[in-house]
């Protein structure tokens, strides 16, 4: 059975840990669709449409990997690509609680899809968009964090 996963977020900007979990990923499953998420309501520094951009050529080098956008409820989009497993990645124990509970209602909407937890290297356990964008803003380096393109469009985005 072909098995086809899907890693939301809104990588505003994705990360090198946003990057390892998707690798990981890649070796359980077929297939993964990395949905990149609209959600107006964290005000992204970026448009759906570049965010989708940047993913798409960050992952470019991974044969089963698949960027989309979307703006409807994860739970709709996961059904219409027909996934089966929704990966969530945990950076810390901070990050369960939310985690645990969007587990459960996804559960609720969507029964037939299975969420999982991934966890990235020790090495990016630590990084968020945020903090990256807010390091971008202040004129701080990003080498260590995202891929040189996403660095050259954090500079040019935020300086």
């Amino acid at each position: 059975m072909k098995i086809k996963a899907i890693y939301p977020g809104t990588f505003d900007p994705i990360t090198n840990g946003h990057t390892d979990i998707i690798k990981r990923a890649t070796k359980l499953f077929e297939q993964v669709i990395v949905a990149v998420a609209a959600n107006p309501t964290k005000a992204p520094a970026f448009s759906l449409e570049k965010r989708v951009e940047l993913a798409t050529t960050v992952l470019a080098n991974i044969n089963n990997v698949t960027v989309l956008g979307f703006d409807i409820l994860l739970a709709k989009f996961a059904k219409q690509c027909d996934a089966q497993v929704i990966v969530r990645g945990l950076r810390a124990v901070s990050d369960f609680e939310y985690e645990f509970q969007m587990a459960g209602m996804n559960r609720t909407l969507i029964p037939d899809i299975e969420t999982i937890f991934l966890t990235p290297a020790n090495k990016y356990s630590y990084i968020s968009s945020s903090l990256v964008r807010e390091v971008a803003a202040l004129g701080g380096p990003v080498d260590d964090f995202v891929s040189p393109i996403v660095r050259a469009a954090l500079y040019q985005k935020m300086c």
